[in-house]
């Protein structure tokens, strides 16, 4: 049986919950792909860990024994990892931290599985280039709507015909809010709070609320799926903070929900990205995508329209994703020969 070596950056409350569901599944890779799946390294932003044999999760849980200073390149450059599984702080002016882990990981030969938004959206044309020229994968659906299969939908289970426009519900954070705020006729604010009480919005939501977060997904998705550069910073976006307990009993009088959606229009060839609430009748699918859950909307030229709901936002949707790109990879006949040799 050959090895496999993961390695985890970013671990925060996402790659923990990647750490567990494969521990969870890791007799299932032993069975269905003859291999023996370990994780040998994780760190976050000032500290990590390393064990070639491979960190039990009762190691990963004692935090105390993370050696301070064993992240960034320090740790990228030796963890003995063959596919690393990326989860840092989005940051997409920059790439972040990200950037460099994958790029490090790239020429130390590790397959990328990337759940962090930022060096995406920053180069993924360079990412991407970076990887085809050493036969490498690069994943991405946990950085482009995570449970909602966005990439895959267009990259496989569309690629027969030609996309002609999408639209998507692919930030859940927002799509709470709104529902919040329709069902109990509430601020903003309200609406806000509550999401964060339950533990769906961030401390600081403002990636999700001001539209970032969907911009983000919606740029990586066309780079992915259809090979486009969006320039995030200067796609058309609208957010929901600005929206009002005026604007929501207006709504409600028209019999219209509002969603924040991602649009892309490729009648022209190319991707013409952008962001902004619609107002979804009751017969639209949108308007039943309510809470947490997501939505994606596709029209294509031989295929007609499809509409794909569900997939609600959670650390484990996230995770799974992640891990189905790892499935992906393993199934994949150019790239599976490299890690059963190991």
């Amino acid at each position: 049986m050959s090895r496999l070596n993961i390695a985890i950056t970013g671990f925060g409350g996402i790659g923990r919950k990647v750490a567990e569901l494969l521990s969870v599944r890791a007799e299932r890779y032993r069975q269905q792909f003859d291999l023996d799946v370990r994780i040998v390294g994780v760190c976050g932003s000032s500290a990590g860990l390393i064990e070639e044999d491979g960190l039990t999760p009762e190691a990963l849980a004692d935090r105390s024994s993370y050696t301070p200073g064993l992240s960034g390149d320090t740790f990228i450059e030796q963890v003995p990892a063959d596919l690393l599984i990326e989860a840092s702080p989005t940051d997409f002016r920059t790439g972040g931290a990200a950037l460099g882990y994958i790029r490090t990981a790239f020429r130390r030969r590790m397959h990328v599985i990337a759940i962090s938004k930022g060096a995406l959206v920053h180069d993924f044309p360079g990412l991407h280039a970076q990887a085809s020229r050493q036969g490498l994968a690069l994943k991405v659906s946990g950085a482009a709507g995570s449970a909602m299969p966005t990439v895959d939908l267009v990259q496989y289970n569309l690629a027969g015909c030609e996309v002609k426009s999408l639209s998507a519900i692919v930030t859940g954070t927002t799509n709470i809010i709104l529902s919040e705020m329709m069902d109990r006729e509430c601020s903003f604010a309200d609406a806000l709070a509550e999401a964060q009480r339950l533990g769906i919005a961030e401390s600081d939501p403002t990636l999700d609320t001001h539209g970032w977060d969907t911009a983000c997904k919606i740029a990586i998705l066309c780079s992915a799926a259809f090979g486009d550069v969006i320039d995030v910073q200067a796609m058309k976006r609208q957010g929901i903070d600005h929206v009002t307990l005026d604007d929501v009993r207006r709504w409600k009088v028209q019999g219209v929900m509002p969603r924040l959606v991602g649009r892309v229009d490729r009648s022209a060839g190319v991707c013409d990205a952008s962001v902004g609430i619609e107002l979804c009748g009751p017969d639209h699918p949108f308007a039943r995508a309510h809470g947490r859950a997501k939505a994606v909307h596709v029209v294509t030229d031989l295929m007609g329209e499809l509409t794909l709901t569900g997939g609600g936002s959670s650390p484990y949707g996230t995770a799974a994703a992640a891990l189905k790109d790892l499935e992906h990879i393993l199934r994949d006949t150019r790239l599976a020969p490299r890690l059963r040799s190991l």
